[in-house]
């Protein structure tokens, strides 16, 4: 599944190069609890249809009934509306109790300027989209790093970046079920296998299959701030040299699956054979994930995927809801890294 901003954008570009009457509608503030985060934003046809969120639905409805009507979209300047300003009236749009939330309307975007914004975001540029609230006219502005929306009296700015991307080390069960995950979280997926036994039996759609070795294709991938990587394979010769060139990257995650002892002999191997010290180390995590007592292939890949969004989000999670921490905790410390064993578990 594509990024949401990315289908809304294209949708909307699709309705206004057939000639039909559109706005695009931006979240731009919000108080108390919200359903959707500054930023969101929404296409409405004139024939009703929606692509894209603003709240839970209620206000989708709202705006349809205001703005589906006969000529009910005309060019003009933008408009700004809030939703919620009471009790009564946060209940009726559905928001969550004390929530208000403030929204752009922008009628009939140009087809050309949505153009060429997709296009820099197609290339994997971020850009600033800059709305003139006195007359509806864009300016687009690539740039290096995001930043939050903004507006005044004068302007709008809200930034798009290109679709977040995981790069995923190994073709096996758990990495279907964490790529269909990611897929449906907006990510686009890439799995990278030199085994071919792995790579055949591949199942699920939407995701680039790379037979390439996996630290060459990280060197190709080129990992940026919207990207994470993620090692699946438990075999060092696969995963230790991808992990060390993803380190020198601006990747936002990055970690490898495996028991807490497998995770220590990764730290001595690479401390030992390639020069790497704690502090070059401490973006690498591992054991993955976040503890819900997950045992099977599925559950433990909800755990890594919920503990990428987080880090995506930028929400701290609490010492005792990391893998490691907890199972020291509930089942006593990793087996001694210098005792043989078999195990590739958690």
């Amino acid at each position: 599944m594509e990024n949401l901003d990315i289908v809304v954008l294209r949708t909307l570009k699709a309705w206004r190069e057939a000639g039909q009457k559109a706005l695009l509608t931006t979240v731009v503030r919000t108080w108390g609890s919200s359903p959707r985060p500054v930023g969101s934003i929404m296409a409405l046809c004139e024939t009703g249809a929606v692509v894209g969120s603003v709240s839970g639905g209620c206000i989708e409805d709202d705006l349809i009934a205001q703005y589906s009507k006969a000529n009910a979209i005309i060019d003009s300047a933008p408009v700004q509306l809030k939703y919620g300003i009471s009790a009564d009236e946060a209940h009726r749009f559905g928001l969550p109790c004390g929530g208000t939330l403030e929204l752009l309307l922008e009628f009939n975007p140009d087809a050309g300027s949505l153009a060429q914004l997709i296009e820099f975001l197609e290339k994997g540029q971020l850009t600033q989209r800059a709305t003139n609230l006195k007359t509806g006219a864009v300016t687009l502005t690539t740039s290096n790093a995001p930043s939050e929306l903004h507006i005044d009296e004068a302007q709008l700015i809200n930034t798009f970046g290109p679709e977040y991307r995981m790069l995923l080390i190994g073709a096996g069960q758990m990495t279907e079920y964490l790529a269909t995950m990611a897929l449906f979280n907006g990510f686009a997926v890439t799995v990278c296998d030199p085994r071919e036994e792995y790579r055949g039996a591949w199942s699920v759609a939407g995701v680039t299959i790379k037979h390439d070795m996996p630290d060459d294709l990280v060197l190709s991938f080129k990992p940026d701030m919207r990207s994470c990587v993620i090692a699946l394979t438990h075999d060092p010769k696969l995963d230790d040299l991808a992990l060390l060139a993803a380190l020198e990257t601006d990747a936002f995650y990055i970690g490898a699956i495996g028991s807490r002892r497998n995770n220590i002999l990764r730290q001595q191997r690479m401390i030992e054979h390639f020069d790497q010290t704690e502090s070059s180390l401490a973006r690498l995590r591992g054991p993955i994930g976040i503890y819900i007592g997950s045992k099977t292939p599925a559950e433990i890949a909800v755990s890594i995927m919920a503990e990428v969004l987080a880090v995506k989000n930028g929400v701290p999670l609490p010492r005792d809801m990391d893998v490691a921490h907890a199972k020291n905790t509930y089942e006593g410390p990793p087996i001694d890294p210098s005792v043989p064993v078999c195990f590739t578990g958690r």
